[in-house]
């Protein structure tokens, strides 16, 4: 039986590797440059959002520069950091975590990405198999959190030797923060049974979303474990749904046929179970992109990862996410285009009406001056009118 949380948190994306009003063009593109990163993560910070993701891979900037940089700049947001086995050494990997844990007061949160694109992949030196992937990233798992639980790390294995691993500095959260992890084949569930706070699927209709879950769920009993889960999504939350299916459809209008193919092409190539599940939803054709009930995948169709939306007005998405949610989900990690201004329609539309456990503004709050709403001719607020029977 599928145990459905109470309540969720809610997480925004940092776009690191640009933004456009447009997708597929560069048409209504937008530099993403520090200052522009900055007003995401502050506009994510007032609205209420629990933590942002940032992307890791070499399209984008370095996700642990950025995080550093913008720690300063929030409050209360937590940053959900890329480290990538493989990559990096899991004793360095602890050294950074801790470090940027202390410094951030506790708000690190940790996304362990495994796979990637075979040709990105040798482009940074690695030249392994799906399957060694995820050995690398169990052996590393097993180092890491073992360094970040204040131990003293000796380790002989078939990817990392290691002799009096230790940390002299401790994270803020104790043994480390809580890691996020995402994998659909059998090996990416077999390492998150063993390793992983949070599971991370992409937006796949409830229904398989549900099964999923299911399926980590009892690996991870087979390992005296437990896991939760989170999903990634794409959101377009408009005051009406005809608004929201327009804005969608605006953002593929720019589009053409060469430019899809291409992009599925490259998707052709890689190793990712995930990635095929959500070509699978759209096989690369725009007629017929609603998958699910106010679940589009167009985004999908040029975009690697996450690939579906949740189109609709503030209620009707509300209630997409508590399917989710009843799935068994407690966390939402969202994005929409451009970043900006979709993290306030989203943030002042449709995350008040969530059950979210961190605080977030009030739908309608007041500013600073004291009565809602703009001063009339600078001289007067207007009426609260009262509510028609």
């Amino acid at each position: 039986m599928t145990e459905a949380p109470d309540r969720i948190n809610v997480l925004w994306f940092l776009p690191t590797h640009g933004e456009s009003r447009y997708l597929g063009t560069q048409e209504g593109g937008r530099h993403v440059d520090l200052a522009y990163l900055q007003q995401v993560a502050r506009a994510a910070d007032s609205l209420g959002y629990y933590g942002v993701l940032l992307p890791t891979g070499r399209s984008c900037e370095d996700s642990w520069v950025v995080a550093s940089a913008l720690v300063p700049t929030t409050q209360r947001l937590r940053f959900l950091v890329a480290v990538r086995p493989g990559l990096q050494s899991p004793t360095l990997a602890a050294r950074m975590t801790a470090t940027l844990d202390r410094l951030s007061g506790g708000r690190l949160l940790i996304n362990v990405v495994t796979g990637g694109d075979p040709k990105e992949n040798a482009g940074d030196g690695l030249h392994l198999s799906h399957a060694e992937r995820y050995e690398v990233t169990d052996e590393f798992l097993d180092i890491y959190q073992r360094l970040l639980r204040g131990e003293t790390v000796e380790h002989v294995g078939k990817h990392f030797n290691i002799s009096d691993g230790r940390l002299i500095f401790p994270p803020h959260q104790a043994g480390g923060p809580p890691l996020y992890f995402g994998g659909s084949s059998e090996a990416g569930i077999e390492v998150a049974a063993k390793r992983v706070d949070k599971y991370l699927t992409w937006g796949e209709p409830p229904a398989a979303v549900r099964e999923k879950i299911a399926t980590v769920r009892e690996a991870a009993a087979r390992q005296g474990r437990e896991v939760s889960f989170g999903i990634r999504l794409h959101v377009i939350a408009r005051e009406t749904t005809a608004e929201a299916w327009s804005a969608a459809d605006r953002l593929i209008s720019r589009l053409d046929d060469a430019t899809i193919a291409s992009a599925q092409k490259v998707f052709d190539r890689l190793d990712s179970v995930g990635q095929s599940r959500m070509r699978a939803l759209h096989g690369g054709r725009r007629d017929k992109l609603e998958v699910s009930p106010n679940l589009w995948a167009g985004v999908g169709l040029v975009r690697g990862g996450a690939g579906t939306a949740l189109v609709g007005d503030a209620a009707t998405i509300a209630e997409r996410i508590d399917e989710y949610r009843r799935a068994g989900c407690d966390s939402f990690i969202l994005s929409g285009y451009p970043h900006l201004e979709e993290a306030y329609s989203f943030g002042e539309l449709v995350l008040p009406l969530l059950p979210t456990v961190h605080p977030v503004r009030a739908r309608g709050g007041a500013n600073n001056m004291g009565p809602f709403g703009e001063t009339i001719a600078n001289e007067h607020r207007p009426v609260l009118q009262a509510a028609a029977s």
